[in-house]
C-alpha cells in the first residue's frame, strides 16, 4: 500500500495486512484516528493480495479510549460524536477478517475498537474495561451490542455497571479474547492467526464471514445511534464533568445525580 497516514503505520506480512496505531503510550483515539483506520481497512479490502488483517498498537496500551480531557464538552461534541460513529460504522462494514493484538489496556472506546474485530489475541497483562459509568457517561462504540454478544448479557451488565477492569486471563475465559499468549508474543500470535485464516480459500472465507456476520454492521449502527442519544445528554451533566476529573485523579467520583 502506498498511502501514508499521520497516526497509523501500514505494512504487510505476506497476505496479512497490518495496521499499527502510533499514538503511544496509550493510543487515545479521536475522529481522525478512526478515519485513518477505516481508510486502511477499506484499502485492504480492495487489495486482492491481502486476505486478513491485524490491528495492533505501539506503547503500553492497545487503546485507552477517547481523550476526554481534550474533547469539547458542549456544542460541537454532539456533532463530533456523530462523525466518530459514522467512521466507526465504516470499520464494522469491513469485508475481510481482522484480528486485534491487545497487548495492554483496551479501555472504554478502546474496548469497542478491540471488539469490532473478528478475533482478539491478548496476554495476562491485557486489561479490558467498559469504564463509561465511572466517567458519568453511557457506553459507546457499539459496545452495548458487541460486548453481550461475546460474554453474555449478565457479564456485560457487570462490566457496564461497575466499570471494573478484567485482566487478560479472565477476558480469555469469558470469551472476549480468543488466544492467550505471553506479552512478548501477542503481535506474532495475532499475525499467525491472521495467516492461518489467509491459508483458507479467500472467496470461501469472505462468503462464510458474510453469512456469519449477516446484519452485524447494521445492528452495530443501530446500537451506536441509541448510545449517542444517551451520551449527548449525559455529557452536559455535572456528574460527567466530575467523572472525567475524578477518573484522571484516580478516585471515586463525588456524584450529585445531576
Amino acid at each position: 500500500m502506498s498511502a501514508t497516514y499521520k497516526d497509523i503505520g501500514i505494512s504487510n506480512e505476506g497476505p496479512v495486512g497490518v495496521v499499527e496505531i502510533q499514538r503511544p503510550p496509550h493510543n487515545f483515539f479521536d475522529n481522525a484516528l478512526i478515519n485513518q483506520i477505516a481508510d486502511a481497512f477499506e484499502a485492504f479490502d480492495r487489495d486482492t493480495n491481502i486476505r486478513a488483517y491485524v490491528l495492533c498498537s505501539q506503547g503500553k496500551s492497545f487503546c485507552a479510549g477517547a481523550d476526554f480531557q481534550n474533547r469539547p464538552s458542549t456544542g460541537s461534541a454532539g456533532e463530533g460524536g456523530k462523525h466518530l460513529y459514522k467512521e466507526a460504522t465504516r470499520l464494522f462494514r469491513a469485508r475481510k477478517p481482522s484480528v486485534a493484538a491487545v497487548q495492554g489496556p483496551a479501555i472504554g472506546g478502546g474496548l469497542g475498537l478491540a471488539l469490532m474485530t473478528d478475533f482478539r489475541v491478548t496476554c495476562a497483562e491485557g486489561r479490558f474495561s467498559a469504564n463509561f459509568t465511572r466517567l458519568g457517561f453511557h457506553p459507546g462504540f457499539s459496545l452495548t451490542f458487541t460486548l453481550p454478544r461475546l460474554v453474555g448479557q449478565q457479564k456485560a451488565n457487570l462490566m457496564f455497571y461497575t466499570g471494573r477492569r478484567v485482566g487478560g486471563e479472565e477476558a480469555y475465559a469469558w470469551g472476549m479474547a480468543d488466544v492467550l499468549v505471553p506479552l512478548a508474543e501477542v503481535r506474532k500470535a495475532a499475525i499467525g492467526l491472521a495467516k492461518e485464516i489467509a491459508d483458507s480459500a479467500p472467496l470461501a472465507v469472505l462468503s462464510t464471514r458474510e453469512t456469519m456476520r449477516r446484519g452485524f454492521a447494521d445492528a452495530a449502527e443501530i446500537a451506536t445511534e441509541r448510545e449517542l442519544v444517551e451520551q449527548d445528554w449525559l455529557r452536559k451533566t455535572e456528574d460527567f464533568k466530575e467523572g472525567v476529573k475524578s477518573y484522571a485523579e484516580k478516585r471515586v467520583g463525588n456524584w450529585k445525580g445531576r
